[in-house]
């Protein structure tokens, strides 16, 4: 248990946090996942229109500090690479 005053309020603001960064990361994966199915199922026209979604989603994600630009580079372009294989 916290000792001061400060650490109390450190602590309520990490749960805070934490749970912030938990609902994007959740939405991410959502979406990412329902784009794969998109294009699993073969429907390319609609895996085109998911994948711009998908891209501002993860772009939004960077801008709160939930992943790392370099790990939101990495998942567009292999998003990107999965829907131009589908092709």
């Amino acid at each position: 248990m916290p000792n001061t005053k400060s650490a109390e309020k450190r602590m309520r603001s990490s749960a805070r946090k934490q749970l912030h960064n938990r609902s994007i990361n959740s939405r991410l994966r959502r979406v990412e996942k329902g784009f794969r199915d998109t294009i699993i199922a073969g429907k390319k026209a609609d895996a085109s229109k998911s994948l711009s979604d998908t891209l501002s989603t993860i772009d939004k994600a960077v801008k709160s500090g939930v992943i790392t630009r370099a790990t939101a580079n990495r998942k567009k372009s292999r998003l990107t690479i999965a829907l131009n294989r589908a092709k």
